[in-house]
């Protein structure tokens, strides 16, 4: 499904921050941004599932860049 996404310039830097954490496209951060957000505060088992797909697919990208800043 199609969505435009309407951000405030500090919004929109927040959002290129994250992709560049990530190391991936705006859209994907939005994406993992909003299965994150959902897990964390909704008790649904559909989204825990999704969540556990999803995030699961970038736990290494998301290692190797916690790595990195410790560094």
């Amino acid at each position: 499904m199609a969505m435009t996404l309407r951000l405030s310039t500090d919004e929109d830097t927040a959002l290129i921050m994250l992709a560049s954490a990530w190391g991936c496209s705006k859209q994907e951060a939005t994406r993992r941004a909003i299965v994150t957000a959902a897990s964390r505060l909704l008790d649904d088992a559909t989204i825990t599932n999704l969540a556990r797909t999803t995030l699961q697919e970038y736990a290494h990208t998301e290692r190797r860049i916690r790595q990195a800043r410790d560094a």
